[in-house]
């Protein structure tokens, strides 16, 4: 934000005849910025949705579709998290619609923490959803396994579930670190805009 206290300085080097065209300079920055963040936010949710589930179907193979006929409640949990996610694209979509058309400071900080809040739930639901449906599918696919090796095994034990819930855990922990990564700095700058819109008095 080196642009933002730029103009501070000058804000203040000028006393308060510059107070309004500074003020007004500071939010059209801001707001520019803004959209821009969530727009990227917009775009980076699209290409995530396609090329994850791109790289599903080219991995994809006859084993693992007889396992998902074997299991039809996979499918059921894959419509689903299509359905969710693609209402968060939606929700991402219409928030840069409306914060690019604001004209208020006020208005543009219930924007800014709106769509932090629909970011976090999403980030939210991809760990919780990913970490419980991977479990399953591990739990699942881990029994199948110990089946066709040994028909007589006690296949769901207690350290062959322990083992498959440190697995989900883990998958839960990669997937927040991915995410974290992706889209904790359009977070944290959002953050930064927020806290530079409460410091103006327009």
């Amino acid at each position: 934000m080196k642009e933002l206290d730029l103009l501070k300085k000058d804000w203040q080097k000028e006393g308060n005849t510059f107070e309004q065209v500074s003020t007004n300079d500071i939010y059209v920055m801001i707001h520019k910025k803004s959209s821009s963040l969530v727009k990227w936010i917009l775009i980076v949710s699209i290409l995530e949705f396609l090329i994850l589930n791109g790289i599903s179907i080219f991995i994809s193979s006859k084993e693992y579709d007889a396992f998902v006929i074997a299991h039809p409640i996979i499918k059921t949990l894959e419509i689903i998290n299509y359905v969710v996610i693609f209402g968060f694209i939606i929700l991402f979509y219409k928030n840069y619609k409306s914060i690019s058309t604001l004209n208020s400071a006020k208005d543009l900080i219930k924007k800014i923490l709106k769509t932090r809040k629909v970011v976090t739930y999403y980030i939210f639901w991809n760990i919780i959803f990913g970490g419980l449906t991977g479990t399953y599918v591990g739990l699942q696919g881990f029994n199948e396994g110990m089946k066709d090796a040994n028909t007589n095994a006690d296949v769901l034990d207690t350290s062959n579930i322990m083992v498959v819930l440190v697995f989900g855990l883990f998958l839960m922990g990669f997937i927040w670190c991915f995410y974290k990564l992706v889209y904790g700095t359009f977070l944290s700058r959002l953050s930064k805009n927020y806290n530079e819109l409460k410091k103006i008095d327009l």
